[in-house]
């Protein structure tokens, strides 16, 4: 059982998920940075410990479910601190518009409701990220970055970040509505594999 926990992947999540308070407490303490800084290094050790789990055949339940949870967790701390007014010096584009965090918080709990209805409902435990939901995280990563540049060098915000918002928030409506039928597709597959066993 230990084995299966302290994996190298795994220690990378649990490192992400305790980099979640600092990432919170230099923003709201107006270090961007810093935040910048730490951000950073949790989306490389997000990377990293993909990476490591597929190499070296470290895959885990464990990991499968903590790390989209240590995501979930990154991006909802990253957009509601940004969203809050006086956090960041506000300006024409600044604080991330309400519209943009209320998109990216409820797409997460869409997906949370639907997979836990059809948990109850049907027992199906292989949910999956579908690859429209990776490329939406992606985005909100890559948002945050270009927010928090926007932040430092005020020169930038009015150059990009309302194509940043409309981008993050395209990505979480498509992605949330097409997970719906990505799971039914998944479970029209898994009763597929036992009606031949």
């Amino acid at each position: 059982m230990a084995s299966n926990i302290l994996t190298v992947p795994n220690l990378l999540t649990f490192l992400r998920m305790a980099l979640i308070p600092v990432f919170a407490i230099f923003l709201f303490y107006g270090k961007s940075e810093w935040a910048l800084i730490t951000f950073v290094v949790a989306g490389v050790s997000d990377g990293i410990d993909g990476f490591v789990a597929r190499r070296f055949n470290q895959q885990s339940e464990l990991g499968t479910i903590l790390d989209p949870i240590a995501d979930k967790l990154l991006m909802t701390t990253a957009f509601i601190i940004l969203t809050l007014p006086n956090v960041i010096p506000p300006t024409r584009h600044l604080p991330v518009p309400f519209w943009v965090t209320a998109t990216v918080i409820g797409r997460d709990v869409l997906i949370t409701a639907v997979a836990a209805a059809i948990f109850v409902i049907t027992d199906f435990r292989a949910f999956k990220p579908s690859w429209l939901g990776k490329a939406s995280t992606l985005v909100q990563v890559a948002a945050v970055v270009l927010i928090l540049l926007a932040a430092i060098f005020h020169s930038l915000q009015s150059f990009y970040l309302p194509t940043v918002y409309t981008t993050v928030v395209a990505f979480a409506f498509f992605s949330g509505f097409h997970y719906i039928f990505y799971v039914a597709r998944l479970i029209k597959d898994e009763d597929a594999r036992k009606t031949k066993n």
